[in-house]
């Protein structure tokens, strides 16, 4: 019998621009994250109705569509409690009192080292 492989947490990744959207598939796949991908909050939703494995959804906050990255994550924390929710901008600056709980806020550029330890710290992965 082989070994079972560790199921890795799943991070549904929330990012309309395309360039940007898979620099951050690559630095959280590369830290050993199932990576899923929307380019829009719509299709965000409609991923997290069919999966049931999310850990946690990194979403920009300025998006095009029926909603941006804050009312997702608040859409999310209504829905799905257990996830944990990473919100990124390079226009805003966000306070604690903004952002729903168990939610962080990284400006962009995004550290990207700080920013994998804070997932795993959310999540409880060292």
């Amino acid at each position: 019998m082989g070994l079972v492989e560790a199921k890795r947490p799943v991070v549904l990744i929330v990012e309309d621009e395309f360039i940007l959207r898979m620099d951050a598939v690559d630095m959280i796949a590369g830290a050993g994250f199932e990576v899923l991908e929307a380019g829009n909050a719509d299709e965000a939703i409609d991923i997290l109705e069919s999966r049931r494995d999310i850990t946690v959804v990194f979403t920009d906050i300025q998006m095009p569509g029926s909603m941006d990255g804050l009312k997702l994550a608040r859409a999310v924390r209504g829905r799905w409690p257990p996830i944990k929710i990473i919100l990124v901008s390079g226009q805003l600056q966000l306070s604690g009192s903004d952002i729903p709980p168990d939610s962080r806020f990284f400006g962009k550029p995004l550290k990207a080292s700080e920013m994998i330890a804070e997932m795993r710290n959310m999540i409880g992965h060292a």
